[in-house]
């Protein structure tokens, strides 16, 4: 728990230290002013008054102390809760920002958004108001036992021998309710999803909403996390239960024996010091107990934030793509792969399998074949979103892995079928491309990409807002203005990943001319199934579970009668789909 809390402050790990060391001090004050208390009852129940006002001084003053230090102590520890919520998220968001852009899954995201609303919150709560009692808890018991041992060494070696035995019930309460609370943690994380998802659905989940399919799987993901929040409050409860009865059953056993042995030396006769030491004894047992009990009660508290601060761990665990030391610049925008191996994670099948090609500078490909069969994996690896399992991916004669990100990404730019936009204007959404274009180029950019038509029919052009994530805009506007993204950046590598599958066939054939204007001027990688689009390539490759089925011109291609044959085939067909005219001589 400290390595992630050291982990997750950076530089600011030295407030953590210095509150740590002034909680332990703290405790130990705390003990050493309840073992005070013994001289003084001693002394007072001996009869011997004036012994006992030096020890009463020394009491009333370690009290004073302890008052004064309990105060700085619960500002440092609320010093380095601002400190991991002013700093802590952005140490993460850097390391985040450093991650390869294929670690961004669904779930992924969903369980960072976590940690940093909630998660982080938690973990900040915990030096502000939860450690310096459990670490006074846990030290100030420490020196009662010394103390006991000094009085009455029975009692001291129980509460000695206590102490493991209360910790390992603590780490067994622990981890019965640890995998309860990483399941609600899961299944709340997977809830907020579904709710975003339904409000941002509507349309669609309107439009098909038969017998209340659209509240179906939210439905379903608020009963898991109820089912789950349910599983977790009577473990929660059960463990908090199982705890206080082991302190309390403690607290029995040095009081049977306690009183076992007055029981026994009372029949004999016992010297009034003794008794007077064993009620002592008896007192600090009690204050043994009560701070026992506080750690105890803390015990949920703490577990909670640990799954929080494992989670975080886990986040600063996953390692960042390697950078190299100098980034070497590539001679040209040509692309090649050598002989490529790629699983999204060990143990899984590969989803390229010796995939070797090569994309000449200014070359225009295309990519063809099912779904699955690899096409998007191995764009988003010339791009970088992973690394390699085996092979090389080269651009303009340099390993990737030898280029910075900031070069690579300067190298290439992207058009995929999962487009985002930001809140703000059109052209503020276009400029994210290139940021110091002239209006003349942004113009041009919408242009290419069919906006023009977009923005002369609203009467803020391109001023016009998009709305979160684009919500004002259809579908194929979204993905038009992307586009213009992609082309205004105007690097010497474009990959396009199904960029007319949103369009009708009017803006296909605009965005098929973009492409044939852009041959020549950049290297394009086209995952495509429009026949214009693919019709047009210097080279096309077929992939099929991994491996490149075939590979050529499209006139080689088509004189083989292969795979590709088979596509345009079908393509063709799909094409020149109509549907029959009815009886009545009217086409529907």
């Amino acid at each position: 728990m400290l390595k992630t809390l050291i982990e997750l402050l950076g530089e600011d790990a030295l407030v953590l230290r210095r509150y740590i060391w002034m909680a332990v001090i703290y405790g130990v004050l705390c003990g050493l002013t309840m073992t005070a208390l013994v001289p003084v009852l001693l002394h007072l129940l001996g009869g011997d008054v004036p012994q006992m006002v030096p020890w009463l001084i020394v009491l009333l003053s370690c009290l004073v102390i302890c008052w004064v230090l309990r105060r700085y102590v619960e500002q440092a520890g609320v010093r380095v809760g601002v400190a991991i919520l002013r700093g802590a998220r952005h140490r993460l968001g850097n390391h985040v920002a450093e991650l390869p852009v294929g670690w961004f899954s669904p779930q992924n995201t969903a369980r960072l958004s976590h940690v940093v609303t909630q998660g982080m919150m938690a973990v900040a709560q915990l030096p502000a108001h939860v450690f310096t009692p459990v670490i006074a808890g846990v030290v100030t018991p420490m020196v009662l036992v010394v103390a006991l041992f000094m009085l009455h060494w029975p009692l001291g070696l129980i509460a000695l021998l206590a102490l493991p035995l209360l910790t390992g019930v603590l780490a067994l309460t622990a981890k019965l309710s640890r995998r309860a609370d990483d399941a609600f943690h899961r299944h709340f994380a997977d809830a907020s999803q579904r709710v975003v998802e339904f409000a941002q659905a509507q349309s669609v989940l309107r439009a098909f909403n038969g017998e209340g399919g659209g509240m179906r799987l939210l439905e379903q993901a608020l009963e898991k996390q109820r089912q789950s929040a349910a599983r977790l409050i009577w473990l929660s409860a059960g463990s908090t239960v199982l705890n206080t009865w082991a302190v309390q059953a403690v607290f029995a056993g040095l009081l049977l024996a306690a009183s076992w042995w007055l029981n026994r030396h009372l029949e004999g006769g016992m010297a009034t010091s003794s008794i007077a030491a064993v009620i002592v004894a008896l007192l600090l047992v009690s204050r043994f107990i009560d701070s026992l009990l506080e750690v105890a009660s803390y015990s949920e508290v703490l577990r909670s934030a640990r799954g929080q601060l494992d989670t975080i761990g886990e986040l600063f665990a996953v390692e960042a793509l390697p950078q190299p030391h100098i980034s070497q610049t590539p001679r040209d925008a040509s692309v090649e792969l050598r002989a490529v191996h790629f699983c999204y994670a060990p143990g899984e099948p590969d989803v390229l399998r010796g995939v070797s090609i090569r994309l000449e500078a200014g070359s225009m490909t295309a990519l063809i074949g099912e779904s699955g069969s690899g096409k998007t994996t191995l764009a988003r690896l010339v791009a970088r979103f992973f690394d390699t399992t085996q092979g090389s991916v080269l651009v303009g004669g340099v390993d990737v892995k030898q280029m910075s990100s900031t070069q690579l990404t300067a190298q290439i730019s992207q058009i995929f079928q999962d487009n985002y936009l930001f809140i703000g204007s059109i052209a503020e959404n276009i400029r994210i491309g290139k940021p110091d274009a002239s209006d003349a180029e942004l113009l041009e950019a919408a242009r290419l990409a069919g906006v023009v038509e977009i923005i002369e029919r609203l009467p803020q052009g391109l001023d016009t807002p998009v709305g979160e994530g684009g919500a004002r805009l259809s579908g194929g506007e979204r993905q038009r203005i992307a586009i213009a993204r992609a082309l205004l950046k105007d690097a010497p590598i474009l990959l396009v990943d199904e960029a007319t599958a949103a369009l009708d066939a009017e803006n296909q054939a605009v965005i098929a001319e973009a492409l044939a204007q852009l041959r020549g001027r950049c290297t394009l990688l086209v995952i495509a199934h429009q026949l214009s689009t693919v019709a047009m390539a210097d080279q096309i490759v077929v992939l099929e579970k991994g491996l490149i089925v075939e590979q050529g011109t499209p006139l080689q291609l088509r004189q083989q009668q292969g795979q590709y044959t088979q596509f345009l085939g079908q393509r063709k067909a799909a094409k020149g789909w109509r549907i029959a005219a009815a009886s009545d001589g009217v086409d529907y």
